[in-house]
């Protein structure tokens, strides 16, 4: 492919190289004889004429623009021509293109030019010559042929005028091979459009086809699920002609109301039962917090009332003693108001106070006894209590500035009950001996 590259490159050249002297002058005749070589001629020494027929045959023009880049020398925009003008010229003469360019021959033909070594007289090698041409092995073999230390100027001389010949020849038959091409390409052209015409209204068929067997399939599909849904409403049909499906029907009805019924009383019970307990629960808080609270008065009574047992089976013996801080005896014979509580239980209020000898008075906060009577109850006692539970704020206020600038005991009981009140006494007789106590004692 090369080679026929390299002999289309060259033509050109060829036909104009006819009319340059050098090319038609003479063989020169001051040559050395072939036998007295000892080695293979180089590139820049052989004839003029033949340079042009080497660089154009022997290297293909991406080659020789390789050689053109490395070595600085370029036709404008790498023409093809400019470049083998230019390549042609520098292999005239010794330089470092024409070294580039010889040993790229070298590499590029060195098996044919070891098959052309084998040849040592002039004879063989034009032998070896005309055999390459015949196989059409044109390139290597030029190159060869005309380097070849055997070959004579009437040699190479034939091997120039074979490639001018093989130059027209292949001009004339690349013509002929162009026309033809041309007109096969035509021939080839119609024939793929008149293919592509075939196949695309194939194509189209094969398309609508597709669609109708689609379309087919669907409506298929469509029938065989009417086919099914027409079998389920004649069994219903049948169903009900026979009054089969009323008697179902009515027995479902029942048993539905039966389960209804039941459902109904079910749910009716429920409720109740929830109701129930959620009183239960309610009931069990309050007995479980009057429970508490019973424990807690209870607690608080026996340790009120412990140390006046304790007394009196003592009283006897050794006689009450006077240092006791819980003592009841320093309760006894006083005046104690009671601001607020639970009236309900103002009853047993007033017996606790009685059995320790203690005279107890009481004013609701408000919510019944005028206000008006808080400032000569707070006057006439000697202490005062008060549940910050069940209070109002006008009397809680009033007791506190009260007792603050008189300096009474005062104790905050925190619960209304029994227990808080025990505890408010026992608070008192502490406080009646420790005038560091003696105002607004917090108890539980």
């Amino acid at each position: 492919m090369c080679e026929r590259h390299g002999l289309r490159t060259v033509i050109s050249a060829l036909f104009g190289a006819e009319t340059e002297p050098h090319l038609a002058g003479p063989v020169p005749s001051d040559e050395q004889p072939p036998a007295l070589r000892s080695r293979r001629r180089r590139l820049w020494e052989l004839e003029d004429k033949l340079h042009c027929p080497v660089i154009g045959t022997c290297l293909a023009i991406a080659e020789i623009e390789r050689i053109a880049r490395k070595h600085g020398f370029a036709g404008r925009d790498f023409d093809a021509y400019r470049l083998h003008v230019e390549a042609v010229s520098l292999s005239r003469s010794r330089n470092p293109v024409a070294e580039s360019i010889e040993r790229l021959l070298e590499r590029k033909y060195a098996p044919v030019v070891r098959r052309f070594e084998t040849a040592r007289t002039d004879a063989e090698v034009h032998r070896l010559w005309r055999e390459c041409i015949d196989r059409g092995e044109v390139a290597g073999a030029l190159w060869a042929a005309v380097t070849h230390k055997a070959a004579s100027a009437e040699t190479r001389h034939a091997v120039y005028a074979d490639m001018h010949m093989l130059s027209h020849q292949v001009g004339a038959s690349q013509a002929a091979e162009l026309r033809r091409l041309s007109e096969l390409t035509r021939n080839q052209a119609e024939m793929l459009r008149r293919q592509v015409t075939e196949a695309q209204r194939q194509a189209e068929n094969l398309k609508a086809e597709r669609e109708r067997c689609q379309a087919l399939e669907d409506e298929c599909h469509r029938l065989r699920q009417a086919v099914g849904e027409m079998q389920v409403l004649r069994e219903r049909l049948a169903a009900f002609e026979s009054g089969q499906v009323m008697v179902d029907l009515g027995r479902r009805l029942l048993l539905l109301e039966a389960a209804n019924a039941d459902l109904r009383a079910q749910a009716a019970r429920v409720n109740r039962l929830e109701a129930r307990i959620e009183a239960l629960q309610e009931e069990l808080a309050r007995l479980v917090r009057e429970r508490d609270q019973l424990a807690a008065e209870r607690d608080a009574l026996e340790r009120l009332f412990l140390v006046d047992e304790d007394m009196a089976a003592d009283e006897t013996q050794e006689g009450c003693s006077a240092e006791c801080a819980l003592c009841p005896e320093r309760l006894r014979g006083r005046c104690v108001l009671c601001v607020g509580g639970r009236t309900p239980l103002l009853a047993q209020y007033r017996k606790l106070a009685e059995r320790l000898g203690v005279r107890l008075i009481h004013h609701d906060g408000g919510r019944e006894d005028a206000m008006s009577r808080l400032p000569e109850l707070l006057a006439a006692s000697d202490a005062v209590i008060c549940p910050t539970d069940s209070v109002s704020h006008a009397a809680y206020g009033q007791l506190k500035r009260h007792c603050k600038s008189t300096n009474k005991p005062c104790v905050l009981a925190r619960s209304s009950g029994i227990a808080g009140f025990a505890a408010a006494l026992a608070r008192l007789a502490m406080d009646c001996t420790d005038p560091r106590n003696r105002f607004l004692q917090l108890v539980d």
